[in-house]
């Protein structure tokens, strides 16, 4: 028995030539889903697959053999459901509503733009069709989601090297290639927050172009204040030593 204990998803890096010219094994979901397992590749070697759990390996990867002999990995055809939305009946909307109530069921999907797969089950097959839904079997392979935070889910069997860059609509002033070299420092922690009730006011008319208010209006506006204020100030400012203010600031 070969060993087994590495896994390239969607044999990400390698040439064609190399996948043309691997071995292959064809596994089915119950077997891929799993993260140690035995089979016999197409060149009849017996492979003893160990790989971190969590790991979902799906159609399209490569196994690499402790000899370093690659295995493409075939996703088998299998019996399913296949689910479409009824065009006379309904809309595409209903496939969303049927992932939705399947998923509140912990059922295994597979998510098509215009279909969803799931394994058999006259159960659901009669909830589906209840909902206006068409459901059919189906002999395909069967590559469901893993879930957001799956080990090893990479979905859909491309790898998700990301060597492309994810736009933040700011310009970041440090490189975000290599943080070894420099230290963040802790955040502090976030101060008790109190509930204050306030009451909305109306949001002010912020004047602008494209507002409709004319501008143009006339600012003779008459400041008439009085600014007659009695400071009576006993204290000494430093001018002479008999001086002091009494009203009207006479000095």
């Amino acid at each position: 028995m070969i060993q087994v204990s590495k896994l390239l998803a969607g044999g990400q890096g390698l040439a064609s030539v190399l996948l043309k010219r691997a071995a292959s094994v064809t596994l089915d979901w119950d077997t891929r889903q799993k993260s140690r397992f035995q089979a016999t590749d197409s060149h009849g070697r017996t492979l003893g697959v160990f790989l971190p759990r969590g790991t979902v390996v799906r159609g399209g990867d490569v196994l690499v053999a402790e000899d370093g002999s690659l295995v493409r990995v075939v996703a088998a055809p299998q019996s399913l459901l296949r689910i479409t939305a009824c065009q006379a009946h309904g809309s595409a909307f209903d496939l969303i509503r049927a992932a939705y109530h399947l998923g509140n069921r912990h059922v295994q999907i597979e998510l098509k733009p215009d279909h969803l797969k799931i394994e058999p089950d006259h159960v659901l097959a009669d909830m589906l069709r209840a909902m206006h839904l068409i459901v059919n079997a189906a002999e395909e392979a069967f590559e469901p989601e893993s879930g957001a935070y799956a080990a090893g889910g990479h979905g859909h069997g491309h790898g998700h090297g990301h060597g492309h860059s994810h736009g933040h609509g700011a310009d970041h002033g440090h490189d975000h290639e290599d943080h070894a070299d420099h230290a963040h420092a802790p955040a502090a922690p976030a101060p008790a927050r109190k509930t204050i009730n306030i009451q909305a006011a109306p949001a002010p008319h912020v004047h602008g172009p494209g507002c409709g208010h004319d501008h143009s209006h006339d600012h003779d506006h008459d400041h008439d204040h009085d600014h007659s204020h009695d400071h009576d100030h006993d204290h000494d400012h430093g001018h002479a030593p008999t001086h002091r203010h009494d009203d009207g600031h006479s000095h």
